[in-house]
């Protein structure tokens, strides 16, 4: 991409205005994505009932993804290094086919004003490094964060963003009302996911 695409392109998403389309315990905020086809970055913020450590433990495991995520029929680690690690998915969803994608998945552990720990996880995509699939729609835009502060010991305030196109042919009003509940979806299962493994924490020996 030239600078001039690039800066155009820039300017073009910076000019988008939100979209509020949850508010209450997740707030959601949407916008459209001019430089990537049918493309939307998701914006949701929200806290979860349960302490940072056992959330890091859930979203490093991507392994298991496929046990405890909506949608996710196949997680594989491709490639692992400390702080890094290269992912395969493949999401199952009604009415249209499957997706997939490839992702270099990137964690920083830093710190906040008041000195507590926060936790960083940051994804792009890498899609050369698996060939595609017959009969399953690769999403080559796919780029985003999870952002954890701690609330205390036992609750933690998190920022999601994510940039994503559909993929394939989706009917504009599938992709919009998919849009909400897979959010919410995600977000309850990795809390669900994190408490699960803190219940085990406190009651192995």
């Amino acid at each position: 991409m030239s600078l001039l695409v690039w800066a155009v392109a820039t300017v073009a998403v910076a000019e988008e205005k939100w979209e509020t389309v949850s508010t209450g315990a997740v707030s959601i905020r949407v916008r459209l994505r001019p430089d990537i086809p049918g493309g939307r970055e998701v914006w949701a913020e929200g806290s979860m009932a349960v302490g940072l450590p056992h959330v890091q433990a859930a979203l490093r495991n991507h392994a298991t993804f496929r046990q405890w995520m909506p949608y996710v029929t196949e997680s594989r680690v491709l490639e692992e290094a400390p702080g890094t690690r290269l992912t395969y998915t493949q999401l199952d969803f009604p009415l249209i086919s499957n997706r997939d994608y490839v992702l270099r998945v990137v964690e920083e552990e830093g710190h906040a004003e008041d000195g507590t720990v926060t936790f960083l996880q940051r994804w792009t995509p890498d899609n050369e490094a698996v060939p595609e699939r017959s009969g399953v729609v690769r999403l080559r835009h796919n780029s985003g964060s999870w952002l954890f502060s701690p609330l205390g010991e036992d609750r933690v305030r998190y920022v999601y963003r994510f940039t994503v196109e559909p993929g394939g042919s989706i009917p504009g009003f599938l992709a919009g009302v998919g849009q909400k509940d897979a959010v919410l979806d995600t977000v309850r299962a990795v809390e669900k996911r994190a408490r699960q493994l803190a219940a085990q924490s406190s009651a192995a020996p």
